[in-house]
This record gives C-alpha cells, sequence and structure tokens, in this order.
C-alpha cells in the first residue's frame, strides 16, 4: 500500500493512532517501518498527511499523526458498468477507485447471469474493503459512491439520464466504429457492458439517453483491462 488509510476509530487520542491487523503486517513485512520513521497517512474521507512511528510490535503499530494535505481530486467521470462476473467484481471495484472514479453504478444486462446478484462480494463491506485497497494504492481517502441497479431498463428510462448528469455520455461497445475520444474536458458518464456485450434493445435504450457507442479499436478486452484503457485514454 502506498497509503496507509487511518479509520476514525484508530485515533486512541488526538494525533496519535494504534493499528493492528492487516496495516499492522504490512508496515511490519512490506515497509519494514520501525520506530522514527515515516510514512505515508490518510483518515478515510478526509486529510492526508504522514505518520511517524512511535512503536512497532507483533500486537501493534503506534503513530504519532499530522493530517492537513487534501486528496487527489476525483475525476469528473461516472461508471455505468454492467454487473461483473464475481470473481472479477473485486479487481474492477479496485481498480475504478485507484483510478479516480468518482460515481459507480453497477446494473444488470441480459448477459449477467442472475447468480451474480446473490454473491457476498456484493455485500456492503466487501465493495468498501475492495476500494480501500484501491485508495491505498492511489494515495486517495475518498470512497467512491456505488449504486445497485438490479433491474436495467426502469433504471435506464426512469434514473440514468439525472444520475448521470451534464457532459458527454460514452457506450463502450466493440465494433462500434468510432474510435473513444482523447484528453477529454469536463464531465463524462463513461458505460461499460459484461462479457459478451450489451444487447440491442440495451444499446437502443442507452443510445435514447444520449449515448454515442465509441470502441477502443478491434481487440476485445476485459471488464478490468477495458476499464483502465478507457479511463487513460479519456483522462
Amino acid at each position: 500500500m502506498n497509503l496507509l488509510l487511518l479509520l476514525p476509530e484508530d485515533f486512541v487520542a488526538e494525533g496519535r493512532a494504534r493499528l493492528t491487523g492487516r496495516r499492522l503486517q504490512h508496515v511490519r513485512e512490506v515497509h519494514r517501518a520501525g520506530p522514527g520513521d515515516e510514512l505515508k497517512v490518510g483518515l478515510l474521507g478526509g486529510s492526508m498527511g504522514r505518520g511517524r512511528v512511535l512503536g512497532l510490535d507483533e500486537e501493534a503499530l503506534e503513530l504519532e499523526v499530522e493530517l492537513g494535505e487534501p486528496p487527489p481530486p476525483k475525476l469528473p467521470l461516472n461508471l455505468l458498468l454492467a454487473l461483473p462476473r464475481p470473481k472479477v467484481l473485486n479487481r474492477v471495484l479496485a481498480s475504478a477507485a485507484s483510478l479516480g472514479v468518482a460515481r459507480i453504478v453497477l446494473v444488470n444486462a441480459w448477459r449477467v447471469e442472475k447468480a451474480y446478484w446473490k454473491s457476498p462480494r456484493l455485500d456492503p463491506e466487501n465493495t468498501r474493503a475492495q476500494f480501500v485497497l484501491g485508495l491505498e494504492q492511489a494515495r486517495d481517502t475518498v470512497l467512491p459512491e456505488l449504486r445497485l441497479a438490479r433491474l436495467f431498463r426502469p433504471f435506464a428510462e426512469e434514473e440514468l439520464d439525472g444520475w448521470a448528469g451534464e457532459g458527454l455520455r460514452l457506450l463502450a461497445h466493440p465494433g462500434a466504429g468510432e474510435p473513444c475520444p482523447r484528453a477529454v474536458e469536463g464531465p463524462c458518464t463513461l458505460a461499460i457492458g459484461p462479457e459478451g456485450g450489451w444487447i440491442g434493445a440495451e444499446l437502443d435504450s442507452l443510445v435514447r439517453a444520449g449515448f454515442r457507442t465509441v470502441d477502443l479499436g478491434p481487440r476485445i478486452l476485459r471488464v478490468e483491462t477495458a476499464l483502465a484503457a478507457l479511463v487513460g485514454r479519456l483522462y
């Protein structure tokens, strides 16, 4: 992790935090920090700064914490994502958080298996944990906003326009014929479909909602690869 992300409950006194578990293990085994060393830290949902190691053993890490730096700004990007396979979902959520995506809606689609919606990986605890991994990687403290839309048509026809707001609306679809634009300015809503792509009725609904279809060329990419390539191209 490139940022040691702190929670309010980690603070045992003003300016002093105590960590155990995964973060303690990482600092001991990866950073190999010792008393007096400084680490990059941030408060979840708040500022970043530095943490000076006061004590470190097998049971806990104690830090003297100074915060005051703002986190990096989010991209002005909304991500409309057909729910991926459960084994892929964790990677996609962590990647989206590390890339700076501001808002995400996971939506149903014809080619999304119904069983995916029953996966424990959709539990709030798990999705939050994956976002945290992404924030730690990218040195950010602000969680993306996540929403679930289990019914495609009602969301696309009744809520999508308000959720997307102003800006470009791009629909990634292999063979669209129009290349994805580069270095856009301002807000954008990006729709990425499931493995196998959107079906015709879904494409029509999104086009009616103001989306234009774009692609990255002739290659068919996995969801997590397409997400990184599209975001990198757009911003």
